[in-house]
């Protein structure tokens, strides 16, 4: 169902309900016109000093979020000097799954630094970023690279980088015309996964499905042969970007030698706990994040006669995971329409953004208030394919 509402700012916005009955999703489809707002009238609704850039003020959040890392690191070095095993085998967990939330947001603010939001400055953006995010085991310039195409294309269908619709030709299905009516396209055409088989490829997807992407392209634009943030040769890159890809290979080779060598230096085990479970809790989070932003059964793709670039930043759903975690996650998840529209806007002015962005956008800024482990599941089992024809496409299942 798709409802507009006001919410605690008295501003209207769309709000995303998938619990409506087939025909009514057949008719918002039928119904849809796209946006027509300019990039330029959508960029003057936003105050000139939301786009101000202060290094120092990045720094400062870089520095916090090392402090807390630290402190963590610092405690769970005394819970297996704890006698009693319960509360060792309870702070064990405790700390993987704080790590990895602060793992997370020391992600995001090296992501920062490669759409260059950091600082005015490209060398510090860069030197930040790659150590950020080759300790984190990411090829720093190499993913910054596919990333720039995915905002130069969110929502293309032929173009984007990354969470791309399979089609209906894709799955094994029928072409729709076979369909005896229209309504019927919106009924169960792919089988139905046991819960339990669905869980479990979840847990997969979340758990690896971020490596998977940075070494075989999973879940990202065909390019009919091998893909991989990891290879120069690879289709993502162009000529240009050698040296950029052969430093983001070494800063992550950098980073597996220190791991090696602590594991030797202590034990595999020890590395595991201290690093190796954060990392997978870091891979959740990022999967959980872009997955729930960039996949919704309300959310349109376009082929390249419907696209432009402002109605693909639009192909994006807010969400927040709480005042909790969307402090330790840099507002990347409740303010990720304004981050599509202006990436070199910083984080932290981007919620003000987002107030304005609503007053103009109305029923184009899509906000999603579904439980996140409910949005999941919905995603999940309902966004599996897109028909093959249209300019105009929404996922059905």
């Amino acid at each position: 169902m798709l409802s507009n509402t006001t919410d605690a700012t008295g501003l209207h916005q769309r709000v995303v309900s998938n619990t409506s009955p087939a025909p009514s999703k057949a008719a918002f489809e039928r119904n849809y016109k796209v946006p027509e707002f300019t990039i330029k009238e959508i960029r003057d609704c936003i105050p000139a000093h939301c786009f101000e850039r202060s290094g120092l003020r990045g720094l400062t959040h870089v520095a916090i979020d090392l402090i807390y890392l630290s402190l963590l690191f610092l405690a769970a070095t005394q819970i297996d000097k704890v006698q009693n095993p319960l509360i060792r085998y309870l702070a064990w967990p405790v700390y993987w799954v704080l790590q990895g939330i602060v793992g997370t947001g020391i992600w995001i603010l090296a992501h920062e630094c490669g759409h260059q939001s950091f600082s005015t400055s490209k060398t510090l953006n860069n030197t930040v970023g790659w150590i950020l995010h080759s300790a984190l085991l990411v090829p720093y310039h190499s993913w910054r690279i596919s990333h720039s195409k995915h905002h130069k294309a969110t929502g293309h269908m032929t173009k984007d980088q990354v969470f791309v619709p399979k089609t209906r030709k894709q799955v094994g299905l029928p072409p729709l015309e076979h369909s005896e009516t229209e309504e019927e396209a919106y009924g169960e055409h792919l089988d139905e996964e046991a819960p339990i088989v669905t869980l479990f490829w979840m847990l997969i997807y979340v758990l690896f499905g971020w490596p998977a992407y940075l070494f075989g392209n999973a879940k990202g634009q065909d390019y009919g042969r091998w893909t991989s943030h990891f290879h120069t040769w690879s289709p993502i890159f162009e000529a240009r970007d050698f040296s950029d890809v052969i430093l983001s290979d070494f800063g992550v080779l950098l980073t597996l030698g220190a791991l090696v060598y602590a594991s030797f230096q202590t034990s595999f085990l020890t590395v595991v706990k201290y690093y190796g479970i954060p990392y997978l809790f870091v891979n959740f989070w990022l999967i959980i994040i872009t997955f729930l932003q960039h996949t919704d059964t309300k959310v349109p793709h376009y082929r390249e006669g419907a696209w432009n670039f402002q109605r693909g930043a639009l192909c994006t759903v807010d969400r927040s995971f709480g005042k909790f975690l969307d402090h330790m996650f840099h507002g990347i998840a409740h303010t990720h329409v304004a981050h599509h529209l202006f990436s070199q806007m910083p984080f932290y002015h981007a919620e003000e953004a987002t107030y304005h962005l609503k007053k103009l956008l109305g029923e184009y800024y899509i906000y999603d208030d579904t439980p996140i482990a409910i949005a999941c599941w919905r995603s999940f089992r309902e966004c599996r394919f897109v028909e093959d024809e249209g300019d105009v496409v929404f996922f059905k299942k």
